[in-house]
């Protein structure tokens, strides 16, 4: 299996500094990590580095309402990220930060490079500004009501009702969504990077084979909208790195992170000594693969090879884009306790199991994948624990008490012919890891399992056990099969490195270097065996939801961050929200309501109008509940409103209050219903 050495650099999206790691986040990470692990068994000169996205207005932000800097409050969750990832065994070359003096040394100097030949340009804006924190605001801090449908309560980019996209300036009754301010529009000055000087570049680079082809299709439909100069410019107060020559202004997030790739195996050279240079040198023969969810491809197939391009550097070999995680077919749900932190199931759970799961699942193409949790103990109790530990397990006993420990040294040609088939599948199964397509690596190697086991049970070697006559054959067949377990364990390295380690000490040899599957394991000494796995228990899966639930109810640290592993300063942020005093809440009159009508909205995707009879009058309120409720599921309920908002005028009508619920959205929705002898009209106290 002789080939070319490969000089690869591998990277994961660099996690936000802001909360912890979660199932959602683990995906990436996991798929990352078999990739690199099945390259380095190949023999191949691969890297594998990443960091803690450290920047941005809500690091800023939470650090000032925990009372510590931003610097304290990132080597905390650099340290919390570290041992989460260490615990998944994933197994970095480098994880970094993006506050390093080698990411602000990178970060400046591509900057620089890109102004000088003539792609970076100054432009006056109006930004919305915060009075009271005197701050600009980005539009994810601004919230108001949608200037198109009326809707409140809405971002500063995009109404979450109607789906319109606007400028935060055209907010009706904007307020900030750090202070709960009413913010002024001010003039500020900001670079931008001039992308569409890149067009024609990136239409070549994206139809060159660096992107899934779902993902260049994508891409598309942004070149015929029209590619817009990128704001990358932040005004202070800000957590970056200063922009060289200016006093108040700073590199925006989403500029300096993609560097911190760069950064981290800069560190990486420094410390083992590689050629940094020879990495990235625009003319490279290395290669460059970028690990990223799907809610970032803009960033990663746009701004960044234009970027690297622009300031003669190597342009990404590939940027492999995952989906996102559901479990139980629905949205992480933390009511549900299916928002499941890392640390979490680290407590409950071996995390081999996880890495099974996901490669099962995972595929070439940017599909979400679903954790099933039934599935998931289930498949991994048949895959990994009954038809491949048992394989070992099953036969062992005999080599170590009938033969002293030692494996045949002869073998019929029966033998060598089933041997050889596994290892003739070794092409292939290579072919689908290379490809990034886990699942159909993981059918196949469970094919050949059930093509070992079917092999022991058609020799039933305890039946051989029995006739010391057929005490060669014996030996023949537990070597054999040994040897076939030898071989999928081989193929399942990169999946379960902790279970190979096992299995590479019980087996007696160093490591699993694919090719030396070429020469079988015969004349040779085993170590007695050890349990490799035990069985996914159902029970340790409730109370791991269970615990899931309880953190999230008692949780007083980090708020987890959003599935979506984005690391722009409008992800895994929720705004401060602004204080009442007590005086202002007993304004609020809560009242029982009757739902005497509900109907969809046709014209809106998430409202219901219904109409409220609240004793001594009829009320009509919109309420975005739609993903949750059928209009018949409603109709004759009780539930509790607030009957002294103002009225609010929509696209389709006034609405008259607002009904109360909670859960975290979608179909996880849930009205409040008072207790059974509560009449329309009562007054909640």
């Amino acid at each position: 299996m002789s080939q070319k050495t490969r000089k690869i650099l591998v990277t994961s999206a660099l996690p936000y500094a802001n909360g912890p790691i979660h199932l959602g986040h683990l995906v990436e990470y996991i798929q990352t990590d078999i990739w690199v692990r099945f390259q380095k068994l190949q023999g191949h000169e691969c890297y594998y580095v990443c960091a803690d996205d450290a920047h941005g207005t809500p690091i800023m932000l939470r650090a000032q309402n925990e009372g510590i800097t931003p610097q304290a409050l990132i080597e905390r969750v650099h340290a919390e990220h570290k041992a989460d990832f260490d615990g998944f065994n994933i197994g970095f070359d480098n994880y970094y930060t993006t506050h390093s003096p080698e990411n602000r040394e990178l970060a400046r100097a591509i900057f620089l490079r890109l102004k000088e030949k003539g792609a970076i340009f100054k432009k006056t804006i109006r930004q919305l500004y915060d009075p009271e924190r005197e701050m600009f605001l980005p539009d994810r801090f601004i919230k108001g009501t949608c200037p198109k449908c009326k809707a409140t309560d809405q971002y500063g980019d995009n109404c979450e009702v109607c789906g319109a996209t606007y400028s935060p300036t055209e907010l009706i009754d904007p307020y900030s969504a750090v202070s709960g301010a009413k913010p002024v529009e001010k003039e500020t000055e900001h670079y931008f990077f001039d992308l569409p000087q890149f067009a024609d570049f990136l239409q070549e680079w994206i139809q060159a084979g660096h992107l899934q082809p779902e993902v260049a299709n994508k891409l598309k439909e942004w070149f015929e909208a029209g590619l817009q100069p990128w704001d990358i410019t932040r005004d202070a107060p800000y957590f970056g790195f200063q922009i060289p020559g200016e006093k108040d202004k700073y590199f925006y997030v989403w500029l300096d992170a993609p560097i911190g790739y760069m950064a981290s195996f800069k560190n990486l050279c420094e410390r083992i000594g590689l050629d940094f240079d020879a990495w990235w040198k625009a003319d490279s023969d290395t290669e460059l693969y970028h690990f990223i969810g799907k809610d970032i491809i803009y960033f990663h197939a746009l701004f960044w090879p234009a970027m690297l391009h622009g300031s003669d550097h190597r342009t990404p070999t590939f940027v492999n884009a995952h989906g996102f995680l559901t479990v139980d077919g629905q949205k992480m749900s933390k009511s549900r306790g299916t928002f499941i932190m890392a640390r979490t199931y680290l407590e409950h759970l071996d995390p081999e199991y996880l890495r099974y799961y996901y490669a099962a699942k995972l595929t070439s193409r940017v599909d979400d994948i679903d954790l099933n949790l039934e599935d998931f103990a289930q498949r991994v109790n048949a895959d990994l624990v009954n038809k491949v530990v048992n394989l070992a397990s099953r036969n062992a006993g005999f080599v170590n008490k009938r033969f002293g420990g030692t494996l045949a040294a002869e073998w019929s040609e029966e033998g060598r012919a089933l041997y050889q088939q596994f290892v003739d599948a070794r092409e292939a199964i290579a072919a689908k890891y290379e490809a990034r397509d886990f699942n159909a690596a993981m059918r196949d190697i469970m094919a050949l399992a059930d093509r070992a086991n079917e092999y022991v049970d058609a020799k039933a070697p305890w039946v051989l056990a029995k006739d010391d006559s057929r005490k060669d054959e014996l030996h023949e067949v537990v070597s054999v099969s040994l040897n076939l377990f030898r071989a999928l364990m081989t193929y399942l390295a990169p999946v379960v490195p902790v279970m190979a380690d096992k299995a590479a000490g019980f087996l007696n040899i160093n490591g699993w270097d694919w090719s030396s599957l070429d020469a079988p394991l015969m004349d040779h000494t085993i170590n007695k065996f050890k349990p490799l796995m035990t069985r996914v228990e159902m029970d340790r899966i409730e109370k791991m939801v269970e615990a899931s639930k309880a953190t999230l109810q008692q949780s007083s640290s980090a708020k987890a961050a959003p599935q979506k592993e984005a690391s722009s300063e409008e992800a895994d942020f929720e705004p401060l929200v602004p204080q009442i005093t007590i005086d202002d809440f007993m304004k609020v009159d809560m009242r029982v309501a009757r739902i005497v009508k509900a109907e969809a909205v046709p014209e809106a995707n998430k409202l219901l109008k219904l109409t409220l009879d609240i004793g001594f009058e009829t009320r009509t309120v919109f309420a975005g509940i739609k993903s949750a409720y059928a209009p018949e599921e409603l109709e004759g309920r009780l539930t509790v409103m607030v009957a002294n908002l103002k009225p609010r005028k929509m696209r389709f009508g006034v609405s008259e209050g607002m009904v109360l619920a909670a859960g975290p959205g979608g179909k996880e929705i849930h009205i409040l219903s008072p207790d059974e002898g509560a009449r329309p009209g009562d007054r909640i106290h």
